[in-house]
């Protein structure tokens, strides 16, 4: 793997690691990835969801498999496992550097993966299928150590404009630490459940689109709280979740099980920055 150097990649702000510390989250101003990959990796989700799998290997046991419900969101876990061109994107160093950028890690590592697919809804049909709830990744990560630095690369596969639903941060929210209730990623009242969440007094709720080209990226930390709304475009919106730790990140007990049972196997969860 590639030394640690300080990035140059143009869709990279220059100020990255402050607005990632102020806001927690980062936005790419254009895209990262290249073009070709992006088309590549789009048409092995559809053969994921197919199941067809190139590399012979299925995902991980998922919400979602092929012959369900094709009007609900599709969320399937480890696709890489399954599809080449996918292995391919997440492994690509440009993840590493704004995630270097943006942390100042000396080593970003690759953990988890998951392939999110949310099919077009018409106005008052069945959007309650589709939403993302407002929550806190850190909830669903107990098998990490507690101060683990960890954060998620969001990776569009497809044009996000803000009629597609896209991924909405909550700005500072990772400052609030962990909230200990109304955080639901399954939630589809999304708007009931933002009432319900409780926040720190004096804190104001100040949520950002992430509005991406195919190839841009966001980054967010395990505490910030994000949520999406339903797709109101003429199109699926793709995108894939890639969670990554730093060199300060540890599994709890050194234990390899559940979300950290892969980490050992650099062919799916490569270290794509540091050594």
């Amino acid at each position: 793997m590639r030394a640690a150097t300080t990035t140059t990649v143009p869709a990279i702000p220059p100020d990255a690691r402050a607005r990632y510390e102020a806001d927690g989250f980062l936005l790419t101003t254009g895209p990262l990835l290249p073009a070709d990959l992006v088309e590549r990796a789009s048409r092995g989700m559809d053969a994921i969801r197919r199941g067809e799998y190139d590399t012979g290997r299925p995902p991980c046991p998922s919400p979602w498999n092929p012959g369900d419900d094709p009007d609900v969101l599709c969320k399937i876990e480890q696709p890489q496992f399954a599809d080449t061109a996918i292995r391919e994107l997440v492994s690509h160093p440009a993840l590493g550097e704004l995630a270097a950028a943006a942390t100042g890690a000396t080593r970003v590592q690759v953990w988890w993966v998951q392939l999110l697919f949310k099919p077009p809804t018409a106005a008052g049909g069945a959007q309650e299928k589709t939403n993302v709830g407002w929550h806190q990744d850190r909830a669903y990560w107990g098998q990490w150590e507690e101060n683990s630095e960890l954060l998620t690369a969001w990776v569009a596969l497809s044009d996000v404009r803000e009629d597609c639903g896209p991924m909405r941060f909550v700005r500072g929210s990772h400052r609030w630490g962990l909230l200990r209730q109304g955080g639901d990623f399954f939630e589809q009242d999304i708007v009931g459940q933002r009432e319900r969440i409780r926040i720190p007094d004096a804190k104001g709720w100040d949520e950002v689109s992430a509005v991406l080209p195919p190839g841009g990226v966001s980054l967010h930390d395990r505490l910030t709280l994000h949520g999406s709304g339903p797709n109101r475009s003429s199109a699926p919106r793709r995108s894939l979740a890639i969670h990554l730790r730093t060199q300060n990140a540890r599994p709890v007990g050194y234990r390899r099980e559940g979300l950290t049972e892969f980490i050992d196997d650099l062919s799916v969860c490569p270290v794509i920055y540091g050594e």
